[in-house]
């Protein structure tokens, strides 16, 4: 194929989303934002939901200009995949009708019900089976808060919106693996467990591997688009539809020997592996298995990550405090090392509301108090606490699988913060490699181009495209 093939990456975050145009060929790589759009909790009176009527809508405009943009060029859009966030889902009725919009995972309606999953299956038997650490929000434990879920099915957030798309309803393995109800050694449904927790036959949806082609977008949808009279299909395919496996794939390792952090809302901190790591080692530290595109393993930990700073900023911001991010973080940068900090990964900062007030006070209760509540010492307090734990999830990752780590990729939001970046070079005691920041969307085009036949190989072959395409800055671990 001569000319460069256009495709649509649909990147979904916990606060915002965006439509990203992909040209790719042969000697070709190119990305451009074509529509962001906000996303976030909607607090409800009776807990926490997702607009994802909304988000459905800001997606069909995002690829709509898409297509505009690259029939006004005299090409085709061929196709579109959509990576998101994990674990949450949509119920559809017998008929396929959306029965409600999604709950949050930050809603804290699981926890009446984490004990009485671990009654009818117990956490050691759970982990031998599925390798996914605890985390009170995954599927399995918001599925036994559903009130009734006869005659249901649940559709992941990427595959509601492709089903939306197309008709079809899937489950993507990578996201699948996030439920807490796949196995790891198979990466297809646990019948064991699905019995266990009697729910019901059909809830559940064929699981599909990335890299497949899903269907044709719908005659209702390409009408939506402005194509409608035209003949050329406009596939949707699936790629690593949990964001952090599409990450995964845009990180730019040479090779094998590497870690990575996944850094935006959450840091996503592991080693990528072959095969499964279900010790009881592994359960106590509370790594996870997750499958990542071409039958491997995502083996990671989830920290906390940005979410403490962002929300932060935006409980300054409401209360009146006009904090920029960059003049903070460089009177933060000026701060003595070694300072207090706090483990990020504390449930006390799962949920929205106060967040430099639960900071404070969780330094004061672990013996280590900050010198004021200032934005600059908050925050300093903050990006310490995250390169520790960055630090300690890849000795972690390292020590349990037995992959030796020699360098650190940090990809996504996280590698635009200098000091964070820096600071984790140190704790690591290992070079870091920061960049690219749309790492996610990156890793959804090279496997949609793939899909299309633009590109072959392994996944070395996709990451040495990345590498030439974009650039990376590399910070050095200073002395102790």
């Amino acid at each position: 194929m001569s000319e460069p093939l256009a495709l649509a990456a649909v990147d979904l975050g916990a606060s915002s989303g965006r439509v990203m145009l992909g040209r790719i060929g042969p000697d070709v790589l190119e990305l451009t934002e074509v529509n962001r759009f906000r996303n976030g909790a909607v607090r409800l009176p009776d807990g926490l939901y997702w607009d994802v009527l909304g988000l459905y809508q800001d997606v069909l405009a995002g690829v709509r200009t898409a297509v505009r943009k690259v029939t006004d060029g005299g090409g085709r859009l061929a196709g579109l995949a959509i990576d998101s966030w994990a674990v949450d889902y949509g119920l559809l009725d017998a008929r396929g009708a959306l029965l409600g919009n999604p709950r949050h995972y930050r809603d804290r309606r699981t926890e009446a019900v984490i004990d009485v999953v671990h009654g009818k299956v117990d956490p050691t038997a759970l982990y031998g089976v599925t390798g996914l650490q605890f985390l009170p929000f995954n599927t399995i434990y918001q599925l036994a808060a559903e009130p009734d879920l006869t005659g249901r099915r649940a559709l992941l957030v990427p595959d509601l919106l492709g089903y939306w798309l197309t008709g079809r309803q899937a489950a993507e393995e990578t996201n699948a693996s996030t439920t807490g109800l796949v196995d790891a050694r198979t990466g297809r449904w646990a019948p064991e467990l699905i019995e266990a927790l009697d729910l019901p036959a059909g809830l559940l949806p064929e699981i599909v591997a990335a890299g497949e082609v899903l269907a044709d977008t719908s005659v209702g949808v390409r009408a939506d688009l402005g194509l409608d009279g035209r003949s050329d299909n406009l596939l949707v395919t699936t790629v690593g539809s949990h964001d952090t496996a599409s990450a995964v794939v845009g990180v730019p390792a040479e090779e094998p020997h590497f870690g990575y952090i996944s850094c935006g809302t959450w840091g996503l901190v592991g080693v990528e592996l072959d095969a499964p790591v279900l010790t009881d080692d592994s359960r106590r530290a509370n790594f996870t298995n997750e499958r990542g595109v071409d039958g491997t393993i995502r083996y990671l930990h989830n920290v906390m990550g940005l979410w403490l700073l962002s929300e932060s900023i935006r409980t300054w911001n409401l209360h009146g405090l006009d904090v920029d991010l960059g003049e903070v973080l460089a009177t933060a940068a000026a701060l003595p090392a070694d300072g207090p900090r706090i483990d990020p990964d504390d449930p006390v900062f799962l949920p929205p509301g106060n967040m430099p007030e639960r900071i404070v006070r969780a330094s004061r209760e672990r013996g280590e108090p900050l010198p004021s509540a200032d934005p600059e010492v908050v925050v300093r307090c903050i990006l310490d606490s995250l390169a520790a734990a960055f630090a300690a999830a890849i000795a972690d990752a390292e020590r349990l699988s037995g992959h030796a780590v020699e360098v650190v990729h940090i990809v996504g939001g996280g590698s635009q913060n200098a000091l964070l970046c820096q600071l984790t070079a140190d704790a690591c005691g290992r070079p870091l490699l920061a960049g690219p920041v749309e790492a996610t969307a990156l890793g959804n085009l090279l496997v949609q181009a793939r899909t299309h036949g633009v590109l072959a190989g392994d996944l070395a072959g996709l990451r040495a495209r990345v590498r030439a395409a974009c650039r990376v800055h590399q910070y050095l671990p200073r002395g102790r």
